[in-house]
């Protein structure tokens, strides 16, 4: 005999939670459960490992991916047994279990974490997939058209154990997270200078032309030096990635130090802390390695 949805939903939450994942009932449209009315706006003083830190003791699935465990007898209690009766998904907390989830929201997103990112285990979604990495960050929303990070303090919907297997959580990840948190919003470039000298003797193993190489660089550092508001950091790491992958083939040396050190200026001259510029070139030109290995 089949299972009543809420019993199937129960299933597989024991089992996810008896792994170590902790994990959570979702209602319609995918969203935790709204708080009980002694939670409500907060005045309960939220759950103790949320931001507030507070006394909350409630025992029911309260303040939507702080409410995910890994504990059997809150699961199967009294108190969250509506909630499952009304639920439509199993979600679970990703930081809480070690990991990092890159949600992919659409095809173009899919693709460029086929181009920039190392393999690992994948979950199809809907409309897209997500890559699973091991290892925690902070989560954030929108880091690039059609990619959210959840991580910490963060839920994603259980849609399966995908296929292939974890591995580490990638800088480029991080610095996608990074970089946005610490470019400042407004910064004013009222002067940019692009004037670029190209030494070519540590390039004695470039199949390139000068011409060709700095005028490659020229376009990437004018695509940081635009970017005054947002972004300059995660467009360093394309564009030195991008640089990378066009050298690939060159029985080298090329001298693309020499050159990511223009690409960390420009970045830092639009408001990029220099050590997270360094990290996201570093990273961009490892990215072509990577994928070539």
């Amino acid at each position: 005999m089949t299972q009543p949805a809420p019993n199937r939903l129960l299933a597989t939450a024991l089992t996810l939670a008896a792994t170590g994942v902790p994990v959570l009932p979702l209602s319609q449209g995918k969203r935790p459960f709204a708080n009980c009315p002694s939670c409500e706006k907060s005045r309960c003083g939220d759950r103790p490992h949320m931001k507030a830190e507070g006394p909350c003791q409630c025992t029911r699935p309260c303040h939507g991916w702080a409410a995910a465990t890994t504990d059997h007898a809150t699961l199967t209690s009294p108190a969250w047994a509506g909630a499952w009766w009304q639920a439509t998904a199993v979600a679970y907390h990703p930081g809480g279990a070690g990991l990092t989830v890159v949600d992919l929201d659409d095809a173009d997103a899919v693709a460029w974490a086929r181009q920039s990112l190392p393999p690992t285990r994948i979950v199809r979604t809907t409309r897209g997939e997500h890559w699973i990495y091991v290892r925690t960050m902070r989560s954030a929303n929108r880091v690039r058209p059609g990619v959210d990070i959840k991580s910490r303090k963060s839920y994603a919907r259980w849609l399966g154990p995908g296929t292939g297997t974890m591995t580490e959580l990638p800088g480029a990840v991080r610095t996608l997270v990074e970089t946005e948190e610490t470019t400042p919003r407004e910064v004013v470039v009222s002067s940019p200078s692009l004037r670029v000298a190209v030494d070519r003797t540590r390039s004695t193993g470039c199949r390139h032309t000068e011409g060709y190489v700095l005028s490659g660089l020229m376009r990437g550092l004018e695509k940081v030096q635009a970017r005054t508001k947002t972004g300059a950091g995660s467009q360093a790491y394309g564009v030195a990635s991008f640089m990378a992958a066009q050298h690939a083939d060159c029985p080298g040396p090329c001298g693309l130090d020499a050159l990511s050190e223009h690409i960390i200026a420009a970045a830092v001259s639009v408001g990029v802390p220099e050590p997270y510029a360094q990290r996201a070139v570093t990273n961009g030109l490892n990215s072509s390695v990577r994928r070539a290995s």
